[in-house]
C-alpha cells in the first residue's frame, strides 16, 4: 500500500534552469516536474502538492510598481492568491490525474515579531529614488550594497492552514490536491473572529510542515534542485547528509551548516515534521522514488525508535 506524501515543490520546479519565468518557461518546467509526481501516483502513493511562488509574486509586484500611476497596486495577499491559481492551473493541465487546486489561507499571529522587523526580500532591485517613492506608499525598502534597493516584508510563523479540512474532503473524494501554494495567503483573525489578509509572506517550507500534519501525511518531501542537504557546504570538508536522526540534524543546524536563505528553512521544516513523529526528506524531484526507500536524499525518520 502506498503512502500519503506531501511534496513541497521549490521554485526551480516552476521556472527555467536559468530562473526565467516567462509563461512558456513556467509551463515547461511544471510539465517536467509533474512527470515525477505522476510516477509516484501511478506507483500507488497518495500525493498532496504545495509549491513556492517567489518569481511569480515578484513579477506581479513589478507590474504593480510599473503601473502604480494608472491602476491601484493590489496588496501582497492578493498577489499570493493570484499565483496560487496561476501555478495551480499549470499543474492541473500537466498532471493528467484527477486533481484540484485549493486557494488556501494560512493563519498567522498579528503580534508575531516579524511584523515589527520585516526582513524577507521580495521582488526586484530598484534605484534608491524608486525605493523612496514606494516608501511613501507605506512600503519598507532596504539597501543591499552593490545590488540596489529591494522591498522587504514580514515573514511570520504559520500557525494553521485554515483550508486543510477542504483539502482533506477533496482527498477523500479521490483528488490529488494542490494546496497552500506559496505558503498560503497570510491572514490574521480579529477579536470578533473575522479574517483579513496582511502584507506578508509565509515561508513555503515552514507551511509545508504544518500542512503535512494537518492532512495526515506520512512523509514530507521538500523537493529542491540538489540531491540532499550537505554539511560543510562550500568547504573542503563538505559531506552529503543521508539517513540521519533529529538529534544529529539539530546539532548540525546549531553549528551553522545551513544558510538561512537557502537550505536553512528546508532543514527546519523536516525537523519539525520529524519531531512530531513523521518521516521527512530533502532531495531532488528526480530522486524522490529512491529517497522513499532510503537510497537517496537527506532522510529524517521521526518514527524510528
Amino acid at each position: 500500500m502506498g503512502e500519503r506524501i506531501l511534496i513541497a515543490l521549490g521554485g526551480n520546479a516552476m521556472t527555467a534552469p536559468d530562473g526565467s519565468a516567462s509563461p512558456g518557461d513556467q509551463r515547461r518546467a511544471v510539465e517536467g516536474a509533474m512527470t515525477h509526481v505522476s510516477a509516484l501516483i501511478s506507483a500507488g502513493h497518495e500525493v498532496v502538492l504545495t509549491h513556492g511562488n517567489g518569481p511569480q509574486v515578484g513579477n506581479l509586484l513589478l507590474k504593480n510598481q510599473l503601473a502604480a500611476g494608472v491602476v491601484p497596486p493590489v496588496p501582497l495577499d492578493w498577489c499570493g492568491a493570484q499565483t496560487q491559481a496561476t501555478i495551480g492551473v499549470l499543474i492541473l493541465n500537466a498532471l493528467g490525474h484527477r486533481a484540484a487546486v485549493l486557494v488556501t489561507r494560512t493563519l498567522v499571529d498579528p503580534e508575531d515579531p516579524a511584523f515589527a522587523d520585516p526582513v524577507k526580500p521580495i521582488g526586484r532591485y530598484f534605484s534608491e529614488a524608486e525605493a523612496r517613492r514606494f516608501q511613501e506608499l507605506g512600503q519598507t525598502w532596504r539597501e543591499f550594497p552593490g545590488k540596489g534597493w529591494r522591498r522587504v516584508v514580514a515573514s511570520p510563523e504559520p500557525l494553521e492552514i485554515l483550508d486543510a479540512p477542504a483539502a482533506l474532503a477533496l482527498m477523500d473524494a479521490g483528488y490529488t490536491v494542490v494546496v497552500a501554494g506559496g505558503g498560503g495567503v497570510p491572514v490574521v483573525r480579529a477579536a470578533d473572529g473575522t479574517l483579513a489578509g496582511v502584507e506578508a509572506v509565509v515561508d513555503k517550507d515552514g507551511a509545508a510542515a504544518v500542512l503535512a500534519r494537518a492532512v495526515g501525511a506520512t512523509v514530507l518531501v521538500i523537493a529542491t534542485d540538489v540531491p540532499g542537504a550537505v554539511a560543510g557546504f562550500g568547504t573542503a570538508h563538505a559531506r552529503p547528509i543521508g539517513g540521519t536522526t533529529v538529534a544529529e540534524l539539530r546539532a548540525l543546524q546549531a553549528e551553522g551548516h545551513f544558510a538561512s536563505g537557502s537550505m536553512g528553512p528546508k532543514v527546519e521544516s523536516v525537523l519539525r515534521f520529524a519531531e512530531a513523529g513523521g518521516r521527512a526528506v530533502i532531495t531532488s524531484l528526480e530522486l524522490i522514488g529512491e529517497a522513499l526507500t532510503g537510497d537517496a536524499g537527506t532522510v529524517v525518520d521521526g518514527t524510528a525508535p
